[in-house]
């Protein structure tokens, strides 16, 4: 495949028959796959909806499935590989993200009536990426058969047919109903979007492939499309997930059942940023848990409150919800409890919103566990952030509304760099028996010395870590994905298919 010469890269595009489906993983493993080829290659997706973000070089925000796919591609992350990002602050509401920094909150109805402009600056920024590599690969939203959404779609078919890209439609054979859900998403396409899919890949097949022979016949005879693929179901690999959807209504758990000692995290309403533990439920011998109904917490090694995109709102779940009671219980026992941005706010005093950056102007009393008291304001601070502390460095990331003053207590970190440039700061606090911590820093746990020095301190000096860390671990991960995609998908007929 030679796209060198071409003025304007060629795009592809993956889009779905409905949400986790497989999309970001498909693309993610497309843009290994293709970097591993030599090809200049980077992701791309015009809107983003997900609490789970991070932070680019230059300093600015973008969603965490569009920065795992630039790590893929071996290229660094950029605001126009996702120049909109939607952060869902209530059931009806979002903080835009638009070219890496918060603009406004929206509710949906007002965000409708902005989405030409908003297409506009989409589609410049693909322009821009498009002159920068030789190929793009685009990520759809959902499932691109939403009729009632299409007038205001600016990031599947829209976007798809602004790049003149050819569709790849993933579908989800775990779900049930795979051939429903392919037929039905054509049948709901105008003919000119239905032509503009050129196959499908069908994913998270459990089983012997060999026995879905005639069901791929079925597709292909039905739709006139080629399936390029089926992917079997995999736990042999970590990637990112993109959004909660993987962690919905956790039940009840019990630890210890099964002799594994194991770490609890607070699923908030609006957790943000849970790929911080991915590092943690990959270690052999540590059992994670998401929790979301009440119980008591007395088995557990550790309970993590996770980031949050409202943190006044979970607050309020926490303290009206049963759980305050818990985790003063969990403490007076002794127990170990982190807590990583919007947890650590949370953690203090009393959370202060005088603006009403999260709803309406007020001060929400904190669960009083560090001696700490966070004002919220702009504007956001996103930053790639150097630490050290108690015989560590690490680095990791900062996204948070807001400023945390400590009024006891010491710092948990020293910070020494921000975005590139030095500096002497501090972040955190910790108490004085250091069972209670809390921090701004997310991803702590892919610094392997930063997870050890912390499962020594909630006393589990057994469980053994990663060896690799950051981007040299990850790039394993990539390295693998490629190869199961390659074991199990046409990419040859797929790219001739594709004309790239």
């Amino acid at each position: 495949m030679s796209v060198n010469n071409l003025k304007k890269a060629p795009c592809i595009a993956v889009f779905g028959t409905g949400s986790d489906v497989g999309k970001s993983i498909i693309a993610t493993a497309l843009c290994r796959l293709f970097a591993n080829q030599g090809i200049r290659v980077a992701p791309y997706k015009a809107q983003n909806m997900s609490n789970n973000s991070g932070v680019t070089p230059e300093g600015l925000e973008m969603g965490r499935a569009q920065i795992v796919q630039a790590e893929a591609a071996k290229i660094p992350p950029h605001v126009d590989m996702n120049p909109i990002l939607l952060k869902p602050t209530s059931d009806i509401g979002s903080q835009v993200v638009l070219l890496g920094k918060a603009v406004e909150n929206s509710t949906a109805s007002e965000y409708h009536t902005k989405k030409e402009r908003l297409f506009a600056t989409a589609g410049a920024a693909l322009d821009r990426l498009r002159q920068e590599y030789d190929l793009i690969v685009m990520e759809g939203a959902g499932s691109c058969a939403e009729v009632n959404l299409m007038p205001h779609d600016i990031v599947n078919f829209r976007m798809a047919e602004y790049a003149d890209a050819p569709v790849i439609l993933v579908a989800d054979i775990h779900r049930g109903g795979v051939f429903a859900q392919i037929v039905g998403t054509l049948s709901c396409l105008e003919k000119s979007y239905q032509n503009q899919i050129k196959g499908f890949i069908v994913n998270r097949f459990r089983g012997d492939i060999r026995l879905f022979k005639d069901g791929i016949r079925w597709i292909e005879q039905k739709t006139r499309k080629k399936v390029f693929g089926v992917l079997p179901w995999y736990n042999h690999i970590q990637i990112d997930p993109e959004d909660s959807v993987v962690i919905e209504n956790p039940q009840k758990v019990f630890a210890g059942n099964s002799g594994v000692p194991a770490v609890a995290v607070i699923r908030l309403p609006h957790i943000s940023n849970f790929s911080d533990f991915d590092p943690l439920i990959a270690l052999d011998g540590l059992d994670l848990f998401f929790l979301e109904k009440v119980q008591a917490l007395t088995t557990f090694k550790a309970v993590i409150l996770p980031g949050s995109k409202n943190t006044c709102s979970d607050l309020r779940w926490i303290n009206s919800g049963g759980w305050l009671e818990k985790l003063a219980d969990y403490v007076a026992n002794g127990g170990h409890i982190l807590g990583i941005c919007g947890g650590y706010q949370m953690m203090g005093n009393f959370v202060h919103d005088p603006d009403g950056l999260e709803g309406k102007p007020g001060t929400t009393p904190g669960v009083e566990l560090l001696p700490v008291e966070t004002v919220l304001k702009a504007p956001k601070t996103t930053t790639l952030t150097r630490f050290y502390g108690d015989s560590i460095r690490g680095s990791g990331y900062e996204i948070h509304m807001g400023q945390t003053k400590r009024h006891g207590g010491e710092p948990l970190f020293k910070v020494i760099e921000r975005n590139g440039i030095a500096c002497e700061d501090s972040d955190g606090c910790v108490s004085a028996d250091n069972k209670i911590m809390g921090t701004y820093i997310h991803g702590l746990f892919e610094n392997p010395t930063v997870t050890r020095w912390w499962l020594n301190t909630i006393g589990l000096p057994d469980v053994e870590t990663a060896t690799l860390e950051g981007l040299e671990a990850k790039d394993k991960e990539y390295d693998l994905l490629a190869e199961h995609f390659e074991s199990y998908i046409d990419v040859k007929g797929l790219v001739t298919t594709l004309n790239l």
